[in-house]
C-alpha cells in the first residue's frame, strides 16, 4: 500500500531537521546508504539496520565522484518508484534521494581519500573510485549523524576503506558490515547481475565456486598456491575477464596473508557488461 511506504525526503536541510526531530524523541538513529536498484541484498541490510536502531535511512543516490570516464554512470538503473515499493512495510522510515546538485552544490572542491588501501584492488583496476566512495559516504555521514551505519561486506574492500575513514576522521558511527546475500547458486547479488544474459547468471556462479575452492586450501593449508593457479585458469576458460583473484589479510588487505590468523580470498571479473566482484573469510589453520 502507498501508506507503507517510506517517507522521501530530497533536501539536506529538510533531512536533518527530520532527524533532529527524531532524536528529540530519543530515537536511535541507522543508516544504509545505496545507489538504489535495490535487491534482496540491500533488504537484508535494512534490517539488519532495524534490529539496532529505532529508525533506519536509505540513502538512494547515484555519485558520479565514484564512477570513471568509461563505466556505467549513465546507463546505472534509476528505480526510486520501485525501490519505494520495494522498502514499503520494511524497517526504513526514511529514503533520502538528493540530487547530484544537492549534493555537490560547488561542485567537487574536497575529497577524502584513503592512500594505500584505495589504490590496491579495485582501486587499481578503477582509479580514483574509492575517492569518489570515501568522500560521498563521509558526507552522508556527516548530514544523516547516525548512530550505526550498515554496509555489506560484499564490497569488502569498500567496507575497509569506509571502516578506516570512520576510524581516522573520529566520526562518531559505529561501521556494521553484514555478510553477502546470495542467489541460490552462490552468485552474490548485485545490482550489476541484470547485466547478464541468463546463461551468463548460470556461469557467474563459478565465482563463488573458486573462492570455496581456494577457502578450503587455506583451512587445510595445503596445495594453496597450485589452486590458486587452477583456479584463475579455470574462470579464465570459462569466459571471465579477471582483474584479480587474491588471497589477502582480511585485517588491512596486505599481502602477507599466510601471517595472518584471517585472511579474504578476493575476486574481481568481467563476464559479458557486467563487472563482478565477490569474497569469503577464512580462519587459518
Amino acid at each position: 500500500m502507498q501508506s507503507d511506504r517510506p517517507l522521501i525526503i530530497s533536501s539536506v536541510t529538510d533531512l536533518r531537521a527530520h532527524l533532529a526531530d527524531m532524536r528529540s524523541q530519543g530515537s536511535r538513529i541507522a543508516f544504509v546508504p545505496t545507489m538504489g536498484n535495490l535487491h534482496q541484498g540491500h533488504l537484508d541490510l535494512v534490517a539488519h539496520a532495524g534490529e539496532r536502531a529505532d529508525h533506519t535511512v536509505v540513502s538512494i543516490f547515484v555519485n558520479p565522484m565514484q564512477f570513471g570516464p568509461n563505466e556505467d554512470f549513465d546507463a546505472y538503473p534509476r528505480t526510486l518508484e520501485a525501490d519505494s515499493e520495494a522498502l514499503a512495510g520494511s524497517a526504513c522510515q526514511v529514503i533520502f534521494a538528493p540530487t547530484v546538485r544537492e549534493m555537490y552544490p560547488h561542485g567537487v572542491n574536497t575529497e577524502i581519500d584513503v592512500p594505500g588501501l584505495s589504490t590496491i584492488l579495485c582501486g587499481h583496476h578503477r582509479p580514483g573510485h574509492f575517492k569518489g566512495v570515501a568522500t560521498v559516504v563521509t558526507k552522508l555521514l556527516n548530514i544523516v549523524q547516525p548512530d550505526v551505519a550498515v554496509f555489506g561486506n560484499k564490497d569488502y574492500q569498500q567496507l575497509k576503506v569506509i571502516q578506516t575513514v570512520a576510524t581516522d576522521l573520529l566520526l562518531p558511527v559505529e561501521i556494521v558490515g553484514v555478510d553477502t546475500t546470495r542467489e541460490p547458486s552462490g552468485l552474490a547479488m548485485s545490482s550489476r547481475n541484470a547485466y547478464l544474459t541468463e546463461d551468463q547468471r548460470a556461469l557467474a556462479a563459478n565465482l563463488y565456486h573458486s573462492l570455496q575452492t581456494l577457502a578450503d586450501a587455506v583451512r587445510r593449508d595445503q596445495g594453496v598456491s597450485t589452486t590458486l593457479r587452477k583456479e584463475k585458469a579455470r574462470l579464465s576458460a570459462l569466459g571471465f575477464v579477471l582483474d584479480y583473484l587474491e588471497i589477502r589479510n582480511a585485517d588491512d588487505l596486505t599481502q602477507s596473508a599466510m601471517e595472518a590468523d584471517t585472511v579474504v580470498i578476493l575476486v574481481a571479473a568481467k563476464l559479458g557488461q557486467a563487472r563482478l566482484i565477490d569474497n569469503v573469510v577464512v580462519q587459518t589453520p
